[in-house]
C-alpha cells in the first residue's frame, strides 16, 4: 500500500517517537510524490532541527549522495565518502543521516560499496534511499532496507499529446519492430507532437497577450506592452519545456512499466498500455530494458542542458525503440 507523504511522514515519526526507527528506508514514488520532502523531514525530525529542505539548505550531520557525474550515475567514490562522515561522531544527541537521491542511478561498484554500509551501518546512523524506480536496485539492497511508498499525485488529466504518445507507444508491435525506420517513423512522430504543443501554447499566449494589449491599449505606453511581450515570450518557452518533459516522462512511464512486467510487478504508470508493455516485457532481457531506461534518462539531461532538440531526440529514439 502507498502512502500519502503526510500519512508517511506520521508512520515514521511514530517508530521515531517509540525508539524504533530503523537504520534504513527506501523511499520510492514517481515524480512529483514528494520523496525529497520527506527526507528532509525526517531528517529534521530525528535531528531536532527546523523544518528546511536540506538539499538546499544543507544541515550539520546530513550526508547526500547524488547523480553528478557525466554520466549522471552516482560513482564509487561518492559513496566512499559518503561512508567516511557517517564515521565521524555526530553532534550531541544527533543522528547522522545518509541520502542516496535517485538511487536507482548507483553504478554496479558504488551499489556494491553502499551494500556494505547497509549490512554494517555505524551506530547512530540513518539511511534513506530515494528512487522514481525501485525495481532496477540489486535484491541485496532492496532486501534490507524498508520499503515507503508514495502514493502518486492526485489524477490530472493528460494532454492530448501524451494520450497520442501513449498510443504510438502501444501501436508498437515486438515482434515485428528491429528496423531503423520503425524507431526514425517514432522518433518523428515524437517531434511533430513537440511541434503541435509548442503551437498551441503560443497560440494561447498570443491571445491572452491581444486581451491585453486591447484592455490597456489606451493606459499605458509602449514601453509595458514591449515588456509584456517579453513576459509572453518567456512564459510560452517555460511552458513548452515543461510540456516536453512530461512527453520524455510519458517514454520513460512506457519503459518503467515494462521492467515491472518483467519482474512479475503488477503496477502500472500507464494502465490502459498494460498489455502491451507486458508483451515487450516478453522480448527483451532485464539488461535490454534496462539499458533502455538508462538512454530515456539521458535523454532527459540532454534536453535540460539545451542540446539540439531534434537531434537528441532522433538519436535517442533510434537506440531506445530500434530492436
Amino acid at each position: 500500500m502507498a502512502f500519502s507523504p503526510d500519512a508517511a511522514f506520521s508512520y515514521l515519526r511514530r517508530a521515531h517517537d517509540q525508539q524504533r526507527l530503523a537504520h534504513a528506508y527506501l523511499i520510492s514514488g514517481a515524480p512529483g510524490t514528494g520523496k525529497r520532502r520527506l527526507a528532509s523531514r525526517l531528517a529534521n525530525l530525528v535531528n531536532r532541527t527546523e523544518d528546511q529542505d536540506i538539499f538546499v539548505a544543507g544541515t550539520a550531520d546530513v550526508y547526500v549522495a547524488q547523480p553528478e557525474s557525466k554520466s549522471r550515475r552516482i560513482v564509487v567514490d561518492q559513496i566512499r565518502g559518503l561512508e567516511h562522515s557517517l564515521q565521524m561522531r555526530a553532534s550531541d544527541g544527533r543522528r547522522k543521516v545518509a541520502i542516496v537521491s535517485d538511487a536507482d542511478r548507483l553504478q554496479t561498484q558504488a551499489a556494491n560499496a553502499f551494500l556494505k554500509t547497509l549490512e554494517e551501518p555505524p551506530n547512530d546512523s540513518l539511511l534513506l534511499l530515494l528512487s522514481t524506480l525501485p525495481e532496477a536496485l540489486p535484491d541485496t539492497i532492496l532486501s534490507r532496507c524498508i520499503p515507503i511508498p508514495l502514493a502518486a499525485p492526485e489524477f490530472t488529466v493528460p494532454s492530448a499529446q501524451e494520450e497520442e504518445l501513449v498510443e504510438l507507444l502501444r501501436a508498437i508491435k515486438p515482434a515485428e519492430a528491429g528496423g531503423v525506420q520503425s524507431a526514425y517513423r517514432l522518433a518523428q512522430a515524437f517531434q511533430r507532437l513537440l511541434a503541435g504543443v509548442r503551437e498551441s501554447i503560443q497560440t494561447e499566449n498570443a491571445a491572452a497577450l491581444k486581451r491585453e494589449e486591447v484592455r490597456y491599449k489606451n493606459t499605458t505606453d509602449g514601453a509595458w506592452l514591449d515588456d509584456r511581450e517579453d513576459h509572453f515570450k518567456a512564459l510560452t518557452e517555460s511552458m513548452y519545456l515543461q510540456r516536453r518533459a512530461q512527453l520524455v516522462e510519458v517514454v520513460f512511464c512506457w519503459w518503467s512499466d515494462v521492467l515491472r512486467a518483467s519482474t512479475g510487478i503488477d503496477r502500472h504508470e500507464l494502465p490502459a498500455a498494460a498489455a502491451e508493455t507486458r508483451a515487450m516485457a516478453a522480448t527483451l532481457r532485464m539488461p535490454q530494458i534496462l539499458a533502455r531506461l538508462r538512454r530515456v534518462e539521458e535523454l532527459r539531461d540532454q534536453l535540460g542542458r539545451n542540446i539540439q532538440e531534434a537531434l537528441a531526440v532522433e538519436v535517442a529514439f533510434l537506440s531506445i525503440f530500434r530492436f
